[in-house]
């Protein structure tokens, strides 16, 4: 059981909500007000949702053997133009005008990582440079949006995307699931996952075999940039306004971590959205915990940076092997042993 991928990880989630309990004891509580669900667990599902869908398709990204680092602008982009869109309309609760303002962030979301994926599989960029150039100059195109300001709304049916309630739970939640459900039957239950598997372990030898890698590799940035407009709907939805200098900032380091914990490895090949998902929800845990244990704000991301690094060694077979041969290395033997054995022998 301890050499499964997913086995650390899991552990770790649990010794981060139990830690959590030891010092909240109604840290499991949930209760059931106005027909909704509250609670802490419940909180770590809804602020995690966007961070899980940015790392799904950071995980299909990584699985080709590229890398995004334009989620986090593409996260701001997406929330400053559906803000914009529902400032400028008379109703702001019209289904129709909303409906439009999500329509547009969606496909400028599909736009950019088309983009990116021209730039990776088309003219062969490297993918840190390729995404990099976007991640710089989609950060000032937010801001640009938004004319360096902070754009407020008011509108209920655009704050239910992250803080509306269907059947007791937050719309967020049930968003995060039916993507993470609707990747999961459309990659596992098809030949999608493996091509992309193949692709991202030896993307010559699949070409040679006949996979189309390029359209596989664009179609992978495409479904990221996806999933990233997503999420930036649910942040700003969910503080009913559009920040472009701050929305999504760094949430790709925190996708990419919540990757690598989960057991996909950076250079491409096998990936697990399961994983993943179990990555996203420790980190999520982690922010949860500082404030529960009261650790000081300067030090938030060193205790974050400890923790996963201490998950990612026991996750190490290498670092588990050395460590095991470390313990059960037998001690030299002592001068006086060498001569009897040598009395012995003679």
């Amino acid at each position: 059981m301890t050499k499964h991928r997913l086995f650390w990880p899991v552990v770790a989630l649990v010794l981060l909500l139990l830690g959590n309990f030891l010092f909240s004891p109604s840290f499991f509580s949930i209760e059931l007000r106005e027909g909704h669900l509250y609670g802490s667990l419940i909180d770590i599902l809804r602020f995690g949702a966007p961070l899980i869908l940015v790392a799904l398709g950071m995980t299909l990204v990584i699985a080709t053997g590229g890398i995004d680092l334009s989620v986090g602008s593409v996260v701001a982009i997406s929330a400053a133009i559906a803000c914009l869109q529902i400032s400028q309309l008379g109703d702001q609760n019209s289904i129709g005008g909303i409906a439009g303002a999500v329509g547009i962030a969606l496909g400028l979301s599909l736009a950019l990582g088309a983009a990116n994926g021209v730039l990776v599989a088309v003219l062969n960029i490297q993918p840190i440079v390729a995404t990099l150039i976007l991640m710089v100059a989609g950060r000032g195109l937010a801001q640009l949006i938004t004319d360096g300001q902070i754009i407020t709304i008011n509108s209920q049916p655009y704050q239910a995307i992250g803080g509306g309630f269907v059947l007791t739970l937050p719309v967020s939640i049930l968003i995060a699931v039916a993507v993470f459900l609707l990747s999961s039957l459309l990659v596992r239950r098809s030949a999608l996952g493996m091509l992309l598997e193949a692709v991202g372990g030896n993307p010559e030898a699949s070409r040679l075999a006949g996979v189309r890698s390029r359209r596989l590799i664009w179609l992978a940035y495409v479904v990221c940039g996806l999933f990233a407009g997503i999420a930036g709907l649910m942040i700003s939805s969910n503080v009913s306004s559009a920040d472009g200098n701050n929305a999504g900032l760094w949430i790709e380091l925190d996708a990419i971590l919540a990757v690598v914990i989960g057991g996909t490895a950076l250079t491409g090949g096998r990936f697990s959205f399961t994983g993943t998902v179990i990555g996203a929800l420790l980190i999520q845990t982690l922010s949860t915990t500082v404030y529960t244990l009261g650790i000081p704000p300067e030090t938030t991301l060193l205790f974050k940076a400890v923790v996963v690094m201490a998950v990612c060694l026991v996750q190490s077979p290498a670092f588990r092997r050395k460590v095991i041969t470390r313990r059960r290395k037998p001690k030299s033997a002592s001068p006086v042993q060498q001569d009897e054995k040598v009395e012995v022998s003679a």
